[in-house]
């Protein structure tokens, strides 16, 4: 009763913001994101009958405390599902650097839900595992389906999932991102907490249904630029409710604003480039295959880390050697 999986993290393009049920992760509204590859989060889970208890591990180190409810959050539901109460054993390793803003929960909590369910050997679909991985963060969902995905709001498992959104073939091939790396530990759970406390909460929700509808329209006729114009768009609405909740969250830092200025002056000089950020410093920088060496140079002159990424597939199931343990 032991399995691997692996998912690649999201980038949100239109992004949930608060939940109105904080134990199931029910959103206030959709959502729709695509994966970013290669990088990725791998995690090996075995439920062992014997075992005396749970142990959580990710990067090395052993969890507590609030990631420990979250994880156990989804492994009690593929117990329940199951059918059984056997503990696990868990462990799981990043590709690449957590909390600061790349969307780490999502791949975290969709490749354990993928292995959990593997190890438990339930038969379903992904986006049956998606309603799973979203006990533990509502972004996993999408990182399930992966490619460019949309979750549906809803009160039940049953319309509160995951699912593909179909786009051109060269359109998928052909995004890049730039990944600008600016290294400061941010924390969402408090920020979507208190997000219906934002005076400004109302005014997204008034406009995210005709994003979602926008959004959707942009990716199946594969219009770069409007898909990413809404997506930098949707940043600045996101980052407008936070700013504005009881904490007054800032997350963005010299850097990011540096980034942002990069990228509009790179278009203005006529390049397909577009800024995105989630909630954290962090920048999504996306642009297309024939400009992606000029613009992570531009970025990286701001004096960030860069990584180039690609459009990722769903989570899967990995072969038995490829096991963390």
């Amino acid at each position: 009763m032991k399995a691997t999986a692996r998912a690649h993290p999201i980038q949100g393009l239109v992004k949930y913001h608060g939940m109105r049920d904080e134990q199931l992760r029910f959103p206030y509204h959709d959502s729709i994101s695509l994966c970013t590859a290669p990088s990725a989060t791998t995690t090996t889970a075995a439920f062992e009958p014997d075992r005396a208890g749970d142990r959580y591990v990710v990067d090395g180190e052993v969890v507590e405390g609030r990631g420990a409810e979250r994880i156990r959050a989804v492994v009690d539901r593929v117990r329940e599902l199951a059918g059984f109460d056997h503990r696990v054993r868990f462990e799981s390793e990043n590709s690449f650097p957590t909390n600061i803003g790349f969307g780490s929960s999502s791949s975290g909590f969709a490749a354990a839900a993928v292995a959990l369910v593997e190890a438990a050997g339930l038969d379903m679909t992904r986006p049956e595992v998606s309603a799973v991985a979203r006990r533990g963060s509502s972004s996993a969902a999408r990182a399930v389906t992966g490619g460019f995905s949309h979750l549906r709001a809803g009160a039940n498992d049953e319309d509160c999932r995951s699912e593909r959104i179909p786009v051109p073939d060269d359109f998928a091939e052909d995004v890049r991102v730039v990944a600008a790396m600016v290294p400061a530990y941010k924390e969402t759970e408090q920020a979507h907490r208190e997000a219906a406390e934002s005076h400004m909460f109302q005014a997204r929700l008034a406009h995210i249904h005709d994003q979602v509808v926008d959004m959707r329209d942009a990716l199946r006729d594969g219009d770069f630029d409007r898909v990413f114009e809404l997506a930098e768009h949707d940043s600045l609405s996101l980052a407008a409710a936070t700013m504005t909740g009881p904490a007054g969250w800032v997350y963005w830092q010299p850097r990011t604003i540096e980034v942002f200025n990069t990228v509009r002056e790179l278009r203005e000089d006529g390049v397909p480039v577009y800024f995105s950020v989630d909630t954290g410093a962090s920048v999504y920088v996306n642009t297309t295959a024939e400009h992606v060496d000029r613009v992570e140079s531009a970025v990286a002159d701001c004096g960030v880390d860069t990584r180039v990424w690609e459009v990722g597939g769903p989570a899967r199931v990995l072969d038995p050697d490829e096991a963390l343990f």
